[in-house]
Formats: structure tokens, C-alpha cells, sequence
């Protein structure tokens, strides 16, 4: 069992070839085919030059497939969280070169036929020393920084894991809605089952609904997170399947009592909560109690000068104490925690920076100043208060309020993850200060109290390449498009769907200036508050248009293809 746990030789486990790794397509996957891509990416690695490569691959088993061929190549791999232009820019001055689905420009390596063909043998164990791995996180500064990983360091939290969930799991299937990119998926949704013979479903879910359409066949666990969770409740087509998950894990955030609650109700297990992070890997765990309660070999204390929690533990790379951003409390065996102590928050489970909102804004030339906090409603949202320069004064008066939160939030989405945008905006003279001559946050939270009237919808990017992206939107209740359409039973206008679809193309793609018109325009249902849409969108750059297509649990919505030309057709 042991050597079944190790990451270092998980390739080398004594598996018979048609063992089943993965699902993929409804298709099973074979350990067989797992190792034949593993030596067509070794092939293709080790005689690039260079010794440090970015990775981004969105199917789970080809990227375990490039991540241990790469390995096995001696190589060092970066794990971006992301594509977007500012973060492939930022990874040029760490790497050497890029691997999987990366935009064209920065001419990403992927192997061809024939080097799958002639894939290379590798030895069958890794050295435990190798400091083979990089992610990416924001430190309270709002610089990212690059957190380096011993492989020893994740052998050590897989088998961690499987002491204290592995008699749990069993042979259960591993079925994720996070990314591998990120720590948490990376060891719960690639590594620990890779290295416990577990199969893993090659494509992350975008939503819960998804499972109704491909149904699990065999015991599965769900890797989650509050953002998928809170949202269960909701989907009773997903229920309705009959196949409900032998476990479920969540972790990015505190999930809410009541979503544990409905979880337990709906499929009969209590979510099991993981905290940790990037630098530290995992430090506790609960499920639904306010107390966590520390991993095995996880040493723990608390500073009695700030309350701050600081661990020590073989998920780190040395044996000295590290001081995490989080305040804790004592409480029997284990702690509670009590906020954090940076300016890094989370929103929908994603690390947000509100010094790097702050430093973007910055640098814009209508921009003197700002002030990034965090509005606590139903959900989480950004709220930025500028003070601005006389350029920016001016532009406000020439474009208005609406348009200047736009062309402010698209300065800002090259580097910034569309979750973490500022939905709120305010303009100040100068900001609020206390007889001390300083501003609190109370006094900041104090000027967007005031209830204000979305105009955009809540978005996430789920994917994007050349010539198509689709994203997650969730029109809110508060929508000022809602009014007068209808009262008592609000529905979305086409009009406001095809302002949108426009949008979201000319963020993604380089369209011509001019709207032609549309062809083949159909609406087919009705899209109400709060329900989660697929806006999907592919750009044919050489007939200059931009098809759409609509789309939720509940069946598709609309579509249409809307033509462009240039200023003087």
C-alpha cells in the first residue's frame, strides 16, 4: 500500500495495463494510455532547452500525462492559475518556455503524432529532493510570487491524506469542479488519486448540472468548492440522477453552516472541509464544527501577541514555523479561525489581492488614487473608490458614470481574475480620515453602503483560446434590465443578451469596429434572475463575425451570429 501511496513511483506501481485511470468522453482510460502519453511528453521535453516550463492544460489526464513526463525529464514546471495576457507576460522572466493550451504567441509545445509515436522510456522513480514544481499566489504586497515544491513535500500530504480519508474513499472515482492548476485540485483531483490507483474524470465540471448529462457509473467523490456547493440546493436535475457521491470534499473558503445542512439532506454525507493554502499545503480539516482539527503531523501554535496561527509540517520545505495570515483562537484540540490579518480575501474561492486592484488602478493616468475593499452582502463583491486626476474628472463629465466603470474594469481584466473586478465604483474628492488623520475601512464600507443597482452580470471565465471562450454569467436580482420586464415575474430583455454577447467578444477577440447586423437570431427561452447561464461565443475572423449561443440546465436560450466591418463600410 505504501508504494501505491508514493507519488515519486507512481508510474512504476505494479498496475496491470488495462487498469481503468480516468474517464474521459464516457470513455474509460487506460493505465496503458496514460503511460503512452507520458513518454510522447518526455519525448518532447527533454531535448527542448531550457530547464523551467509553464504548464496549462485543461483535461486532468493528459496533464498528469505532460506533468510527470516533465518531471521525469528533469524539468521544473510553473502552474499559472490562468492564460490571461499579463500572467503569460509575467511567467516570461521565470520560464523557458510554454506547454499545453497557451495562446499561439507564446508558442506553446504540445507533442505531434510523430513524437507520441516515438515516445521515450523514463526511470521508474522520482527524486524525492527535486524542487520540481511552482505555483503561483498573491503575498500581502499583491506581487505574485512563485511558491517552489520538494516532490517530497506533496508525497508527504498525499499520504496524509489517505491516512485520514483513504478507508473513507475506498475504490471510489474522483469527479472535481475545481482546476488541477490551482494546489488544492492538483493534489485531491491529480496526485493523490494517481498515486492510490483511484480514476479521475478528465474534465473539471463548470457546473453540478453536468453529471445528470453523463451520469457516474461506478462510487465517486466530489471535489468542490462553496462557489459549486452553495448552489446544490438549487439543482434538483442533478439529484434526480439517482448516482449521488460517496463523499464530498470543499475547500477555497468556509462553507456555510446551512449549505452543509442542505448537502447532508440532499445526498446523505456531510461535506468534509479542508483549510490550507498554497505555502502550506494542509493544515486542518472539519466537517460543519467550528473547530478544525489539525492533519496528523501537523504542528501547531498561536502567537499570543497578534493571535496569529503558525504551523510547522512536512507539507513545508524546511522544519521552521511558518506564520500564516490568519488569526486563530484555541478551542480543545484544535483552533478556530478568526479573519485574516492581510489585504488578501476570497471571492467565490479564489485568492483576491486588493493591493493588486489598488496598483492596476494606479496606473492608469485618470486614476490619483484608490482605495480596494470588500462589500459583505449575499455575496462577496469588490468595491473601488477613486479619487481622480483632473484628466480623470474630466472624462467622467464627458462619459458618465456607467461608461467610466466599464473602461476603469477593462483596464483591469488582462491582469485581474474576472471574479475579483470591482462591481462597485465611487468617485471622491479625497478620502474620509479620522481624528488620528487615517482612513478605516468602516469609514470606506460607510460610502458604498447605500444600495446601488447592478448593471453587469456576475461572470467567470471557464474557457478561452483563439477563437472561442465561454463564460459563467448570473444576471442578479437587482439588474436595473429587470425593470418593466415583466412585473411580478422579471426576464432578461434579448436586447440586453446581444449587448452582452458584443461585450464579452470584444474583450476576448479583436473585432471590427462596426456592427453589421445579425443573422439566424432566435430566442427560445427566457433567461430569469439568478440563474446560472453558458454564454458561449466563437469568432470566425475570417467572415468578420461572432456567433453566440445561450445555454442552461434548463436547454438552450438563444443564439445568432452578429457581423462586423470595418469604420467605412
Amino acid at each position: 500500500m505504501l508504494e501505491r501511496l508514493d507519488v515519486l513511483s507512481a508510474l512504476a506501481a505494479p498496475r496491470p495495463p488495462d487498469h481503468q485511470v480516468g474517464r474521459r468522453a464516457g470513455q474509460p482510460v487506460l493505465f496503458r494510455e496514460l503511460l503512452l502519453r507520458t513518454r510522447a511528453w518526455h519525448a518532447l521535453v527533454r531535448q527542448l532547452s531550457g530547464e523551467v516550463f509553464a504548464l496549462y492544460l485543461a483535461d486532468s489526464i493528459e496533464f498528469a500525462a505532460a506533468l510527470f513526463g516533465a518531471w521525469h525529464a528533469g524539468k521544473i514546471i510553473y502552474l499559472p492559475g490562468d492564460t490571461l495576457p499579463a500572467t503569460c507576460a509575467g511567467l516570461c522572466g521565470h520560464v523557458d518556455g510554454f506547454l499545453g493550451d497557451f495562446a499561439p504567441e507564446w508558442m506553446p509545445r504540445i507533442p505531434t503524432v510523430e513524437e507520441t509515436a516515438a515516445g521515450s522510456e523514463f526511470s521508474g522513480r522520482l527524486a524525492p529532493e527535486f524542487a520540481g514544481l511552482a505555483l503561483f499566489t498573491s503575498g500581502s504586497t499583491g506581487a505574485p510570487q512563485a511558491i517552489r515544491k520538494k516532490l517530497s513535500q506533496m508525497t508527504a500530504e498525499v499520504a496524509t491524506l489517505e491516512k485520514q480519508f483513504g478507508a473513507l474513499v475506498g475504490e471510489a472515482d474522483i469527479v472535481a469542479t475545481v482546476s488541477h492548476q490551482h494546489i488544492y485540485g492538483l493534489l485531491f483531483k491529480i496526485l493523490w488519486p494517481l498515486a492510490a490507483g483511484r480514476a479521475i474524470y478528465a474534465r473539471s465540471l463548470s457546473f453540478l448540472e453536468e453529471l445528470a448529462a453523463e451520469p457516474p457509473e461506478r462510487d465517486y467523490v466530489l471535489i468542490s468548492t462553496p462557489a459549486h456547493l452553495k448552489r446544490l440546493p438549487e439543482n434538483p436535475r442533478w439529484l434526480a440522477t439517482g448516482k449521488q457521491p460517496k463523499m464530498v470534499f470543499s475547500s477555497g473558503g468556509p462553507l456555510p453552516r446551512e449549505t452543509a445542512q442542505a448537502i447532508e439532506q440532499s445526498l446523505g454525507c456531510l461535506p468534509i472541509e479542508v483549510y490550507g493554502s498554497s505555502e502550506t499545503g494542509g493544515i486542518a480539516w472539519r466537517r460543519q464544527d467550528e473547530i478544525w482539527t489539525p492533519f496528523p503531523d501537523v504542528g501547531w501554535r498561536i502567537d499570543p501577541s497578534e493571535n496569529v496561527l503558525e504551523i510547522c509540517s512536512p507539507n513545508l520545505p524546511d522544519d521552521n514555523w511558518f506564520r500564516t495570515a490568519d488569526r486563530a483562537d484555541r478551542s480543545g484540540p484544535g483552533f478556530v479561525l478568526k479573519g485574516r490579518v492581510d489585504q488578501i480575501v476570497k471571492i467565490e474561492e479564489k485568492r483576491v489581492s486588493l493591493a493588486t486592484i489598488e496598483t492596476r488602478l494606479k496606473d492608469s493616468p485618470w486614476v490619483e488614487d484608490v482605495r480596494a475593499v470588500v462589500s459583505e452582502g449575499r455575496r462577496l463583491r469588490v468595491a473601488a473608490l477613486v479619487v481622480l486626476t483632473a484628466d480623470g474628472r474630466r472624462q467622467l463629465s464627458a462619459v458618465g458614470k456607467l461608461t467610466m466603470d466599464r473602461m476603469l474594469r477593462e483596464e483591469l481584466r488582462a491582469s485581474i481574475d474576472a471574479v475579483a473586478l470591482p462591481r462597485i465604483w465611487r468617485y471622491l474628492d479625497g478620502f474620509p480620515v479620522n481624528a488620528q488623520g487615517k482612513t478605516t475601512r468602516a469609514e470606506l464600507l460607510a460610502l458604498i453602503s447605500e444600495p446601488q443597482r447592478a448593471t453587469q452580470p456576475l461572470e467567470r471565465l471557464v474557457e478561452r483560446d483563439e477563437r472561442r471562450a465561454v463564460f459563467e454569467l448570473i444576471a442578479p436580482r437587482e439588474l436595473v434590465f429587470f425593470d418593466g420586464h415583466f412585473p411580478g415575474a422579471p426576464v432578461l430583455p434579448g436586447v440586453v443578451q446581444i449587448d452582452w454577447a458584443i461585450a464579452y467578444g470584444r474583450q476576448c477577440f479583436d473585432l471590427p469596429p462596426v456592427f453589421l447586423g445579425i443573422q439566424a437570431l432566435k430566442f427560445q427561452r427566457v433567461i430569469a434572475p439568478e440563474i446560472p447561464i453558458m454564454l458561449e461565443l466563437v469568432h470566425d475572423a475570417d467572415k468578420s463575425s461572432l456567433a453566440f449561443k445561450i445555454t442552461s440546465e434548463s436547454g438552450a436560450h438563444a443564439s445568432g451570429r452578429i457581423m462586423f466591418g470595418a469604420a467605412d463600410v
